[in-house]
């Protein structure tokens, strides 16, 4: 499932609300230095020249929806909604691949939070993110402008989020995710698939007492402000996968609620 339009929707997320979505990536293919089993958008392809959109193309692409939406709810009756927080409650970035790998991110963002001021300031910006570019500055710098910042951690283990994220850096670690992620301070929101399954041969499984220990103390080491666990909710490139049950998600999620964590599921 790949998104063909720079600015799209808005479309109903499940864990933000009335979202318009931002691909800042190609819209022909997925660009990720990750290949998560569980990504709807399919597996990497390799292309020698990406073609992204430029700063300018993104900016004219979101103003042109914002006057569009105000537009519409303008003319129509103003719903409960839209008296309350405007046409849509967030800004979204994510789509096909990693928006971080955009060499213009910081510029992007800056425009967004300024077209977002001007057209729709009630709307948050967001960006999901599976934390890999947190090592450069300029991604840092644009990450702390946004409202949100939903940073991914599949896994407490090297091994187990190298199973399920395969990540394009073979020596990427989750000791090194977590220091790029400590820089934060708290001020942002854990991400988790949560999932079972097998590929290449190998079985995968997030959901075990040593993987949630492991997880567990990631989340203490981190404490971030809220955390997002969820479950695979469309079609997956690798199909020998499971989706976990709301009562197990549950149950991962109590032992954080107790000790005071917001957590969140989408199951």
């Amino acid at each position: 499932m790949l998104f063909g339009e720079i600015a799209y929707g808005p479309i109903h997320s499940r864990r933000l609300g009335v979202s318009l979505g931002m691909e800042i990536m190609p819209i022909e293919h997925k660009l990720c230095t990750f290949n998560c089993v569980y990504c709807e958008c399919g597996w990497n392809e390799p292309v020698d020249h990406p073609q992204l959109p430029t700063r300018s193309e993104v900016r004219e692409a979101l103003e042109a929806k914002l006057k569009s939406l105000c537009s519409v709810s303008e003319q129509s009756e103003r719903s409960v909604h839209w008296q309350q927080s405007g046409p849509i409650d967030v800004i979204t970035f994510s789509g096909n691949g990693e928006p971080t790998l955009h060499p213009d991110f910081l510029g992007i963002i800056e425009d967004t939070c300024a077209l977002r001021d001007q057209y729709c300031p009630n709307a948050k910006v967001s960006v999901l993110s599976n934390s890999t570019q947190l090592g450069r500055e300029d991604v840092v710098k644009a990450l702390k402008r946004c409202d949100n910042r939903i940073l991914k951690l599949d896994a407490g283990t090297d091994e187990m989020m190298r199973r399920i994220d395969l990540p394009v850096n073979k020596e990427l670690t989750v000791e090194r995710i977590m220091g790029w992620l400590a820089a934060f301070e708290g001020d942002f929101t854990l991400q988790t698939c949560f999932l079972r399954g097998e590929h290449d041969g190998k079985p995968i499984d997030n959901t075990t007492p040593e993987e949630l220990q492991a997880w567990y103390e990631a989340v203490e080491r981190l404490h971030p402000k809220q955390i997002m666990i969820y479950v695979i909710d469309r079609k997956t490139p690798e199909e020998r996968l499971e989706k976990i049950s709301r009562e197990e998600m549950e149950r991962i999620a109590a032992p954080l609620r107790a000790k005071g964590y917001e957590v969140s599921i989408s199951a």
